[in-house]
């Protein structure tokens, strides 16, 4: 029948060991997986402090000499002092609060180097002596209950920030994440914690320290289920290295030299295959993490994206409106200014010398060339505020051509253009008056500018059923295939089109287009190239 003091014995050391080993290794390989991550390194000097608490605490329970126990007792303080200075600093890399909290992290690692140097006194730990079953186990000293309270205190710090995080989050698997935190932090201050009785002198055997045994393997499950990525690798070394050392402990066990030659030829094809599969493993998470950051760079991108092209979208509203103000203000003087001058030269304010004939007429051209481009203006104002407004009523549209040929002929005749009509009688369309005349002697208008010889050819016919067809045919400076994609663009002209006529803006064209959108028609330009002329052509429905 075994000592129940043995059984105590196997039941601690297996405790202190276990811990030991498992803070261990689940500190180095979450280090190694990212040694430049704030959260990996604090957890990596929490996992170090602890495994020397651990062995420490081990060599002095069940050494034979005491200056054996009293050094181990020495390190496992030095261990003891920076475990809960470790752990705090975990929970504030964790709840990423470092920046929030760093003057109180600051005076408890001032406290921390303080029982530093009070470890050597007496007044701290007053030796070791043998102890509910231990060889030896520390004697508290005077003061020793300070560093009770100091561990107490930074303990339940910890858990106060966690719990102030979790209030302050609204994401389930950061919350997860914290909770389990404080799972493992429980168990190991629990656990670990149980040991103080026995150096109080208390006859308390530290049966909670199993706890502290397994506070890696909670801390272990939050990383497997809250940062996948990283605990796949963990998890595969894990099973790899596990794999390893037993078949080496095979080895050095073995009876059998023809076992130990199978096993090591074993162990040899296991490290390869680990090593590769760890290598894969790496690969496949690193790849799943760079596409998860494209992933949230792109998403962070678009976000930016969508608000400057809202913002876009309002300048862009205030330049209309803009726009549309100032040409409205620059359109009533420019139009007196065009009444004036004409009445001038039609002797409304008396006989004008012959000499400024040529003057007021290139005044009156120049205004009204500007008052068009105003108009022009006001009408793009109004087309991307949605201010256009139409009056639809059915039009003879042939009577809307001549119109505008009419207005225009002194136009053609000064440029010494001969004009030719192939005008199709009674072709009625549902249209807004107004607007469809300005399309057409747009398109008249630029054909006159923009041809200096030759001839113009208008033409409205009936096309299909229920279609109609008006073309302006010039012999001008024609369109070149890459000018024709984009000629009904806002400010837009050919290439060679200032050499004929300055004055233009690239304004017309577009109004024109959206103005014959919105009779659900068509607009385009025909032309073999530069040089050879071009057609301008509307397509209307027809009404019978």
């Amino acid at each position: 029948m075994p000592n129940i003091t043995d059984i105590f014995f196997n039941y601690y050391t297996i405790s202190l060991l276990i811990g030991g080993f498992t803070a261990l290794i689940s500190g180095f390989l979450v280090y190694v997986q990212n040694k430049r991550r704030d959260e990996n390194q604090a957890w990596f000097a929490l996992t170090l402090t602890t495994a020397i608490w651990s062995f420490s605490y081990f060599l002095m329970t069940v050494a034979e000499d005491i200056d054996v126990a009293l050094l181990s007792n020495k390190i496992l303080h030095y261990a003891a002092i920076f475990i809960p200075l470790f752990y705090f600093l975990l929970v504030l890399t964790i709840t990423q609060t470092y920046d929030r909290y760093k003057k109180l992290f600051y005076a408890f690692s001032a406290i921390a180097i303080f029982f530093v140097f009070f470890n050597n006194s007496s007044l701290f730990i007053d030796g070791v002596m043998p102890k509910v079953g231990f060889n030896f186990a520390p004697v508290a000293g005077e003061y020793y209950i300070l560093f009770f309270f100091y561990f107490i205190l930074l303990v339940t710090s910890g858990i106060i920030v966690t719990i102030i995080k979790i209030t302050r989050t609204h994401d389930r698997k950061v919350r997860l994440r914290l909770l389990y935190t404080i799972a493992f932090t429980l168990a190991a201050a629990v656990g670990g914690g149980s040991v103080f009785a026995t150096t109080f002198s208390q006859n308390i055997p530290p049966y909670l320290l199993i706890l502290f045994s397994i506070y890696p393997a909670i801390s272990g499950y939050a990383i497997l289920k809250f940062q996948l990525f990283e605990a796949k690798v963990i998890a595969t070394q894990i099973i790899t290295y596990g794999l390893w050392t037993f078949i080496f402990v095979r080895i050095l066990i073995s009876d059998n030299f023809q076992d130990r030659i199978v096993d090591s030829i074993l162990l040899v094809v296991v490290v390869i295959f680990g090593l590769l599969l760890i290598r894969g493993v790496k690969k496949e998470v690193q790849t799943r993490e760079k596409i998860e950051r494209l992933a949230t760079d792109l998403s962070n991108t678009n976000e930016r994206l969508a608000s400057a092209n809202s913002r876009l979208k309002e300048l862009d509203t205030l330049k209309s409106e803009f726009v549309s103000l100032a040409t409205h203000q620059i359109r009533s003087p420019l139009s007196a200014i065009k009444g004036y001058v004409s009445l001038i030269m039609e002797g409304d304010y008396g006989k004008i010398p012959k000499d400024l004939n040529d003057p007021l007429d290139k005044i009156f051209k120049s205004t009204q060339n500007l008052v068009v481009i105003v108009e022009d203006f006001l009408n793009i104002s109004r087309i991307e505020l949605g201010r256009m407004k139409y009056e639809f009523v059915i039009t003879d549209i042939s009577d809307l051509v001549k119109e505008s040929i009419d207005s225009l002929k002194p136009n053609i005749d000064d440029r010494g253009l001969a004009l030719k009509t192939e005008i199709e009688e009674d072709i009625r369309s549902t249209v807004d008056t107004g607007k469809i005349r300005q399309v057409f002697s747009n398109l008249i208008d630029n054909a006159i500018k923009y041809t200096e010889e030759g001839s113009l050819t208008v033409k409205l016919t009936s096309y299909e059923e229920n279609k109609m067809r008006f073309s302006i045919k010039d012999t001008g400076i024609g369109v070149d295939e890459e000018t024709k994609r984009k000629l009904f663009q806002k400010f837009s002209r050919a290439k060679d089109a200032s050499k004929t006529n300055i004055m233009g803006a690239g304004l017309g064209l577009y109004v024109a287009s959206e103005m014959v959108k919105a009779h659900n028609g068509k607009i385009w330009v025909e032309s073999e190239g530069r040089g050879k002329g071009s057609t301008f052509i509307v397509e209307l429905e027809k009404v019978k």
